[in-house]
């Protein structure tokens, strides 16, 4: 029944993953093809229908004041769903589990109960979390030839908005792309240039799109050439990815000790002292 019951909950799982962890949600101010809006037709009407499922949602959110913290985590992933609809979809999952385990199980158990809701509930939060992650790390690791290819083209005699638009149509599709096609879209819509790369750098909360941010706000003001900042913003930038890729092998030994103490040195310990003792045990010498 246990096996069973972990089975239907893997089940669940994969389908959520596959409704949502397809290609990234975008936001629905930002241009695509009608054959990329087709595909994304149905991730739409799933947002709409889960916004929809609990009316009080969103009611709820705005009186706790998680509407706007959710929304940035939403943003930052990419995900095109509300507060609303993503807080929907916790509570569904979390009563599907309840449902599925009662049905499994055949009686109602207070402790199953509480981890189904618990599970439920907790579950998109880790997905959405991991997503966010993925998309910051992402960026880092593209911004520095990105950086270069805007430098490029200002040099070349473009201004910042040509040269994020020759950047978006010439490059690979990449998160730090998005982010420029979103700001170039703001900047389009009539948002002021400083007040759309700020809004990228809260939304993003990475220190290199900060500092990105603040290089080009700084040269606006003192009016410096922007190509040089690009220059340093890329050396910059390029350290600091240098840095990060040594903290992590730096922490690689460390997570390397778990499994060495747990499951390496045991199979060793038995490997090597399994025949001397049996040898002991045969010569009948314990």
């Amino acid at each position: 029944m246990v096996l069973i019951y972990l089975l239907i909950i893997i089940g669940i799982m994969a389908v959520l993953a596959g409704l949502l962890g397809m290609p990234s949600f975008s936001s629905p101010r930002m241009n695509f093809t009608p054959k990329q809006n087709q595909s994304r037709a149905p991730k739409a009407l799933l947002s709409q229908a889960l916004g929809l499922s609990f009316p009080f949602s969103k009611l709820f959110l705005e009186n706790t004041k998680l509407s706007a913290k959710m929304k940035n985590r939403l943003d930052s992933a990419h995900v095109g769903l509300t507060p609303a609809a993503f807080f929907n979809l916790k509570l569904i999952l979390a009563v599907v589990l309840n449902i599925a385990a009662f049905f499994t199980l055949q009686k109602i158990d207070p402790v199953v109960i509480i981890f189904c809701l618990f599970f439920g509930y907790m579950v998109p939060d880790i997905w959405l979390n991991r997503k966010v992650q993925e998309r910051k790390e992402k960026i880092v690791k593209t911004m520095p030839e990105t950086v270069d290819l805007l430098g490029l083209c200002v040099e070349a005699g473009l201004d910042f908005a040509s040269a994020v638009k020759w950047v978006i149509e010439k490059t690979p599709h990449n998160p730090m792309v998005e982010e420029l096609a979103f700001v170039l879209e703001e900047i389009r819509w009539g948002k002021p240039r400083t007040q759309a790369l700020k809004d990228m750098s809260t939304r993003l909360q990475v220190s290199e799109i900060t500092s990105f941010v603040q290089t080009l706000v700084l040269a606006e003001r003192m009016g410096t050439p922007v190509s040089e900042a690009f220059a340093i913003l890329s050396e910059d930038t390029r350290l600091q990815r240098y840095h990060r890729g040594e903290r992590i092998a730096m922490k690689a030994p460390l997570k390397i000790l778990i499994p060495l103490i747990f499951f390496i040195l045991p199979v060793i310990a038995i490997v090597i002292g399994g025949p001397i003792f049996l040898q002991f045990m045969d010569k009948k010498m314990f």
